[in-house]
């Protein structure tokens, strides 16, 4: 038996009137989805631990089988796994987002945090701009280090844990009352929008009409994580695919092997199909038991407030990633149990993330079932079947144990 997580990251989300009542997964085109879930188990999931703040990383964390109270040291931490930053014990590691601020305001506190991403800026734009913040930011004390798109990190040397926010909870407010209280951080941001707003990279955005990367922004403080094993865990030798650090990282702290697709970036505009490609190689040519395909674009739009952009990442997921390795593992004539779920929602309507559980769908090749409920929030709901904790969902994917209902 051969085993599929595919996650849609942020795919959940509530009901909109621009839609008619109904969510963007609802409202998709999801021929594929559809097709399965009338013979698959359809149910929710609650990833988020109670008291935790939701996010991709306790959430994917539960969605493979760790659960957060137990492994989780901090988000950056893990995405410093996948840089493959050497951490100490002394040493905290911090997300360094680069996002765009408004320009008005000559004071920066009264200036507007407008997009988390700028305007999903490339890996190769970010390492020009952190490599000229270098110079007047870097010391022995704060290192900085390259990631992927606008996604970066910087390491503080016997530095401490320090309550900051994540910029895509306070898109469209002013920054002042959300800096972080520690003098050398919040100074650093402040200087950094000085070095960065004229840099020839945002100009040349600024020109092409995309937003500027013109500020530093630190947050999802951690220190060094500790996993066991993956395969030690569940007796199964899985594979990440993912194009973003934090998911990559947690496959590195979990021993499991990952697979870098070309055209891979985390937009709405990655190479799914490459990504469908390289889970169903490994799974049938190499060895692997599981496959773990991260899909970031829903998140993404769902945070850009698109509902377009996120209908269409959502049938993007269907066409371009579950499709296809449905049809591989059918042509190959592989038994196989597939699991697609978002890690947690990520409504339109509020542009970040909430704790409320997720609807899954278990699909298995070697035994279907008779199932009435949509694939969807709702049909999840109706379903009367609920996992109550996380990191109990992949033993119910791999037959070592029963949903909750």
């Amino acid at each position: 038996m051969k085993y599929v997580i595919v996650l849609g990251d942020g795919m959940a989300d509530y009901p909109l009137e621009e839609l008619g009542g109904k969510t963007p997964l609802e409202a998709a085109e999801t021929p594929m989805m559809d097709r399965l879930s009338k013979v698959s188990e359809v149910g929710l999931c609650h990833t988020i631990p109670d008291g935790m703040s939701p996010g991709s990383d306790t959430a994917n964390l539960s969605v493979i089988g760790y659960d957060p109270k137990k492994y989780y040291s901090g988000r950056s931490p893990l995405e410093a796994l996948s840089i493959g930053v050497d951490m100490k014990p002394t040493d905290v590691s911090f997300r360094c987002n680069l996002v765009t601020v408004s320009e008005e305001e000559a004071v920066y506190e009264e200036k507007t945090i407008l997009d988390h991403s700028s305007g999903e800026i490339t890996t190769e734009e970010a390492a020009q701009l952190i490599d000229a913040i270098r110079p007047a930011l870097e010391t022995e004390e704060f290192r900085f280090y390259v990631g992927t798109a606008y996604r970066h990190l910087t390491i503080w040397d016997r530095g401490e844990i320090v309550e900051l926010t994540p910029p895509h909870d306070i898109l469209g407010k002013t920054i002042g009352g959300y800096l972080p209280g520690q003098a050398a951080l919040r100074e650093m941001m402040k200087k950094s929008y000085a070095i960065l707003a004229e840099h020839p990279v945002n100009l040349a955005r600024k020109a092409r009409g995309l937003n500027p990367a013109n500020s530093l922004w630190f947050w999802g403080a951690g220190t060094r994580p500790a996993l066991t094993s993956f395969e030690e865990k569940t007796g199964k030798k899985g594979v990440m695919i993912s194009a973003v650090d934090l998911l990559k990282g947690i496959a590195v702290g979990a021993k499991m092997d990952t697979i870098a697709v070309e055209g891979a970036d985390g937009t709405l505009n990655t190479n799914y199909e490459g990504k469908a490609k390289a889970a169903t190689d490994a799974l049938l040519n190499g060895g692997y038991d599981l496959a773990y395909i991260h899909v970031e674009a829903p998140d993404e739009m769902g945070h850009q407030g698109s509902i377009e952009k996120k209908i269409r990442s959502i049938e993007y997921l269907d066409g371009r990633v579950i499709k296809p390795v449905v049809e591989a593992m059918e042509a190959a004539g592989a038994e196989y149990r597939m699991l697609v779920m978002p890690d947690h929602p990520t409504p339109i309507a509020l542009r970040t993330h909430v704790s409320d559980p997720v609807p899954y769908l278990l699909y298995d090749s070697a035994n279907p079932v008779r199932n009435p409920y949509p694939y969807s929030e709702q049909g999840a709901k109706d379903s009367g079947i609920y996992v109550a904790e996380g990191h109990t969902m992949i033993d119910h994917l791999l037959e070592r144990q029963r949903a909750i209902c």
